[in-house]
């Protein structure tokens, strides 16, 4: 069996959207998934996003019926890490902080002490170094950055550490590309990645021009789809990754580099503060039914 192919039960941690959407791409390859949150009522959002999203699948002709149905049977939802017991490998996909990612690796340190088990964090800006350091047997610990939507999108950002195994990078590759059918590029443990250090000083460059008034939102997106030819300008692409995990992943990068290209704007915090998160909050730059 090739390596990562022998990769049949997972684990993945936290149920937002990317976790469900990491979870819903390995059960939809067959995986046995268990996703793991911290309350009885996460776990019922959890399950209820993932059901939203195979049923909008099925509605829009991209799975069938039956398939959706034993695509969702295959996860199965829990509330302790020590759920994860069984796991072959763990997909961490909590909030963007580091103070809660590596607590959480040194819970499934306890619950996982096997070193074959590979931990792969989901982290769009946060050092994977330090995390894996966080960690008994950092070797173990890599770096998958998946897209969102998890589902449609079909790239993801391996990310290994000079402490990572060859071994570990092989088995995520395989498993990213042959099971899951992704797309991978491999990055340096550098701020950002790839896509993050080219990304987030554009979005935040879109957004400081709309909070100085040289031009409207919906003018600065015009400018970038009918002028460069973008699919999505960038304050409604903003939107879309939401703009509390923006300012997030923008204050992560600015603290590891000092880079001020980096810098969250004041704009975008006052909108994060006052609810205005982007799509999924009904309002951000644009706003949307």
């Amino acid at each position: 069996m090739t390596a990562g192919a022998d990769l049949t039960r997972i684990g993945v941690v936290g149920g937002g959207l990317m976790g469900s959407g990491i979870a819903q791409v390995c059960a939809l390859a067959g995986r046995d998934v268990r996703v793991v949150v911290t309350t009885d009522r996460s776990m019922d959002t959890a399950r209820a996003r993932l059901e939203r999203s195979l049923h909008a699948a099925v509605a829009k002709g991209r799975l069938g019926a039956d398939e959706a149905a034993a695509t969702l049977d295959r996860v199965t939802f829990g509330t302790e890490p020590a759920e994860l017991a069984d796991r072959q490998m763990v997909f961490e996909s909590v909030t963007e902080d580091e103070s809660t990612k590596t607590k959480l690796f040194r819970q499934l340190d306890d619950v996982l002490p096997d070193p074959a088990v590979i931990f792969a964090t989901n982290t769009s800006s946060l050092p994977v170094t330090r995390l894996a350091e966080a960690t008994a047997h950092p070797g173990r610990v890599i770096g998958t950055h998946f897209f969102n939507p998890v589902p449609a999108m079909p790239l993801v950002e391996i990310t290994g550490t000079p402490l990572t195994g060859d071994d570990t990078v092989r088995r995520v590759e395989t498993f990213v590309t042959e099971v899951l059918g992704k797309e991978a590029i491999r990055s340096t443990d550098r701020a950002g990645f790839v896509v993050n250090a080219l990304l987030v000083p554009y979005l935040l460059t879109a957004v400081r021009m709309a909070e100085s008034g040289h031009a409207t939102a919906a003018d600065i997106d015009k400018g970038m789809t009918l002028g460069c030819g973008h699919p999505m300008g960038p304050l409604r692409l903003a939107d879309l990754v939401g703009l509390d995990t923006l300012r997030a992943v923008a204050a992560g990068l600015y603290e590891e580099s000092g880079d001020p290209a980096y810098e969250p704007p004041h704009i975008l915090s006052h909108m994060v503060e006052s609810g205005h998160r982007g799509q999924k909050s009904g309002r951000g730059f644009h706003s949307y039914s």
